[in-house]
């Protein structure tokens, strides 16, 4: 029977070319193979998109996806809406709250959106990246161009509506706008779309196809945690 040139016997004799001191040549790969798996960092994703576009739902069905993941919890003083879980969905404060925060540079980034504040708290996100876990935080538009201007190695992805009728029809849905303020925000949905070729992705989040979306935002995930030059977050 044929000697195994691979057997651990084998690989104790031979040697690296150029490496006098006897390193094994299996062990000096494999001391390779540990480097490339260290290079690995921690990574922040943000995803946004127009209001309306299926963002909450998106990051529902994210979580058993990703467990390993911390998803960010925005604060916000708007209302809670029905089924809202405080802690899950979102931090919900009082305006005098939100403001004695942010006057403590506890948000990542904050916005007034329609007159009401919401903001990225700062400290889970650095306690999550400090325990190597990759965050995911869902912002609006205005956002995610703050988090991009302060963590340029933030990898960015934009919803798209499959159409602006479509978009309507989730506004009308929700039934949580008066008119003038659902016209408002269909109006801003338009101008924000002017913002998606500044993200590094695009999905569209098209009616009844939200495995598709999902599907797609794990792979830019998988792809982004395969990267070769893979740089520390500061945030």
């Amino acid at each position: 029977m044929p000697t195994d040139p691979f057997s651990s016997r084998d690989a104790a004799v031979v040697v690296a070319p150029g490496h006098e001191e006897g390193i094994p040549l299996r062990d000096q790969a494999d001391d390779k193979i540990g480097a490339l798996r260290a290079v690995h960092e921690p990574r922040l994703f943000v995803i946004s998109g127009p209001s309306g576009v299926g963002k909450d739902a998106v990051i529902d069905r994210l979580r058993p996806r990703f467990p390993e993941a911390y998803f960010a919890v925005t604060a916000t003083t708007r209302p809670r809406r029905p089924g809202e879980i405080d802690g899950t969905h979102y931090f919900f404060l009082t305006e005098d709250e939100f403001l004695a925060r942010r006057a403590q540079d506890e948000f990542l980034e904050s916005a007034v959106v329609y007159g009401l504040h919401y903001g990225t708290p700062r400290g889970p996100i650095r306690q999550a990246l400090a325990h190597r876990q990759d965050v995911i935080v869902k912002v609006d538009v205005q956002g995610a161009a703050s988090i991009r201007s302060l963590v340029p190695e933030a990898t960015t992805i934009f919803l798209a509506p499959e159409s602006m009728t479509e978009l309507l029809h989730r506004l009308q849905s929700r039934k949580t706008d008066t008119g003038d303020a659902l016209l408002r925000r269909f109006a801003t949905a338009a101008t924000e779309l002017d913002a998606a070729m500044g993200f590094d992705y695009v999905i569209f989040n098209e009616a009844d196809r939200l495995e598709q979306t999902l599907d797609q935002i794990a792979a830019v995930v998988t792809a982004e945690r395969c990267r070769v030059r893979q740089h520390p977050l500061i945030v």
